[in-house]
């Protein structure tokens, strides 16, 4: 059964399931989910732990069957944790986890409280037995990372919880977003961070300066968001992921695949509309999905077919920098060339008035 993590809390004063399967790629949602769950299952009697971590093909699922059936010499009550940091068990897992299921989870009530622990999972892993048998025999919690847009929220939240806030107002969400910026991409960073404030600076509210001088900058980011970004005409953010990513040393050959599927995928779309089909069908048919179908959908009218057709001559010429050909009216470096790339595609997406527009014509002069 599923359940969202803003859920658990109540959830647990109701009272405990046997089984409880934690997943998503937010590593510290999940650690404090799991946390929650262990403390509530010690407040129950639930005195004895034990940790099974699944590495490797060859696996003793046996042992975890055979120590689920024995009785504690010590405790009546206990904790098993499944940890699956591969997502995939194997067909001796699968087969395990099934039966699992069937001996210790077939009641609300249960001396053993099983938690399971795993990565994203593709649509495949969520359709498979054995975690089909999971979600059937208890609570299961998704964790998804938390979006640009309301990391700030969160920020925010996590500061009141430890009585401590940003000023009201346009100044407060200015600091706020600038703490975004820090640590986007980087959750648990972004909870050290705000842990930190809490040791430095009494209850209270905080200004942008305090914040400024004790926040380091520990962003982390995500190839596949730069399209987002750029897609959703955020110039600022594009071009500070751009050099994030560079400074990570992520491959400008990666960078450049992600900028120009974006790219073939705005021609698949304008060639369908010229083709008379609807916007909804015509991105379908060019594979656009999620977040990406969102943006696709404000982003392809803010093109003609000229400006497309350009860009995609840019990213021909940009597809050789990064494999260290030369082209003269260009940059020499790759990532200069990358960064004129998103440039000219932003030109288009970014809002018609505002200091964005005029980051990007001035920047576009540089880089001629």
């Amino acid at each position: 059964m599923q359940l969202r993590p803003d859920q658990l809390a109540a959830h647990l004063q109701k009272g405990l399931r046997p089984l409880y399967t934690l997943w998503g790629d937010e590593p510290l949602l999940v650690q404090e989910a799991a946390d929650a769950i262990r403390a509530a299952a010690r407040a129950a009697g639930h005195t004895e732990r034990q940790v099974h971590t699944v590495s490797g093909a060859h696996y003793n699922w046996s042992g975890l069957l055979g120590a689920s059936q024995a009785m504690s010499l010590f405790a009546d009550k206990q904790i098993i944790e499944i940890r699956i940091p591969s997502g995939k068990p194997g067909k001796e897992g699968s087969d395990a986890l099934q039966r699992y299921c069937a001996l210790n989870c077939g009641s609300n009530i249960s001396d053993t409280v099983t938690l399971v622990t795993l990565p994203r999972l593709d649509g495949t892993q969520q359709k498979s037995g054995w975690f089909t048998a999971l979600d059937g025999a208890g609570m299961t919690l998704k964790f998804d990372p938390i979006d640009r847009k309301l990391l700030p929220q969160w920020i925010a939240q996590r500061m009141a919880a430890q009585g401590q806030r940003v000023q009201g107002g346009e100044a407060g969400q200015r600091t706020l977003a600038f703490f975004a910026d820090r640590v986007e991409g980087n959750l648990l960073a972004a909870h050290q961070e705000i842990q930190k404030l809490g040791l430095l600076f009494a209850a209270g509210e905080l200004s942008f300066e305090q914040i400024e001088s004790a926040v380091l900058n520990v962003a982390r980011y995500d190839v596949f968001k730069l399209g987002e970004a750029v897609l959703a005409g955020q110039v600022e953010r594009a071009l500070r992921m751009l050099d994030g990513l560079q400074a990570e040393g992520e491959a400008a050959v990666l960078v450049h695949w992600t900028l120009s599927e974006d790219i073939r995928a705005l021609k698949r779309v304008r060639d369908a509309l010229s083709a008379g089909r609807p916007l909804p069908m015509a991105l379908r048919e060019a594979r656009v999905w999620g977040a990406k179908e969102r943006l696709m959908e404000r982003a392809v009218p803010l093109f003609t077919d000229n400006a497309v057709a350009a860009l995609l001559q840019a990213a021909q010429v940009c597809d050789g920098l990064v494999k260290g050909l030369r082209h003269p009216d260009w940059p020499v470096d790759a990532w200069d060339g990358l960064k004129r790339l998103v440039l000219m595609t932003v030109q288009h997406t970014a809002a018609p008035q505002g200091s964005g527009k005029a980051r990007v014509a001035a920047s576009l002069a540089l880089t001629a």
